[in-house]
């Protein structure tokens, strides 16, 4: 036991001070909110949208990013001939709005996620109870979240933790397009939550399907089964993302509500 501790004195503080202090540097090879050069982009050129493998890059007029449906694969960006379109390394992604995550060219803005309304910010602003559901996912979402439960992060500081019943829950953390085989399990899932309750979509397959939109063993995400309150996308989002959301879903992030 002795060695135990002294080796966890020399281990010293390990868990991250965000939100207090500066978020962790994001890896080079990290892919964030996308930018769009209007400049640059002719508006005869489809190069972008053609490449999409989800079709979140809309061009009518201006070009859009669905960032619901984007994998953050880099497919339009190596399409584009004269690199109208990036990504960034913000890594504030989180929505309140499902329309909120259509990033449009010329603004390149987000309207970031808002806090809980009053009356559930009463009953869960506190601390929060979450459900996982896995509906189908890869595990890639579902790894992204349990690194949050590490030391390095350490979700549970802020009131945050996952709990293993539904009936102990005050909502649930959705990822995966949502199979058909796990339609039924999702809603009964949700019905077992008390109410007042929350339902959190992570990842480009809970908010639209993902690559697999539209396929017939798919529901196409969870809100076609059960009301979404809050959206992380990403393919998988960086557990930054998924934190910064949450923390902004209960208040403790207060800034303004667009990222530019």
């Amino acid at each position: 036991m002795f060695k135990i501790i002294a080796a966890r004195r020399q281990q010293g503080h390990r868990t991250m001070r965000f939100p207090d202090a500066p978020p962790p540097p994001m890896p080079d090879r990290f892919r964030g909110r996308p930018t769009m050069d209007a400049k640059a982009c002719a508006e005869e050129c489809r190069a972008c949208a053609d490449a999409c493998p989800t079709g979140a890059v809309m061009v009518s007029g201006k070009m859009r990013v669905d960032l619901g449906k984007c994998l953050f694969c880099s497919d339009c960006l190596e399409a584009c001939p004269a690199q109208a379109i990036t990504y960034s390394s913000d890594y504030r992604l989180a929505t309140s709005c499902r329309d909120d995550l259509i990033v449009e060219q010329g603004t390149d803005q987000l309207r970031l996620a808002e806090a809980m309304k009053a009356e559930l910010m009463r009953v869960l602003g506190r601390s929060l109870k979450l459900r996982q559901v896995s509906a189908g996912g890869c595990n890639g979402c579902e790894a992204d979240t349990n690194v949050l439960g590490t030391v390095g992060w350490d979700l549970g500081r802020f009131g945050i933790q996952f709990v293993a019943s539904p009936r102990h829950a005050d909502g649930l953390l959705i990822t995966g397009a949502v199979t058909r085989n796990m339609e039924l399990a999702l809603k009964k899932t949700y019905d077992a939550v008390p109410s007042p309750k929350i339902v959190i979509a992570v990842g480009a397959c809970a908010i639209s399907g993902g690559p697999y939109a539209g396929h017939a063993e798919v529901c196409n995400g969870a809100e076609s089964v059960v009301p979404v309150d809050l959206y992380v996308p990403g393919c998988p989002p960086h557990p930054l993302t998924i934190l910064d959301g949450l923390l902004r879903f209960m208040g403790r992030i207060r800034e303004p509500a667009s990222a530019s």
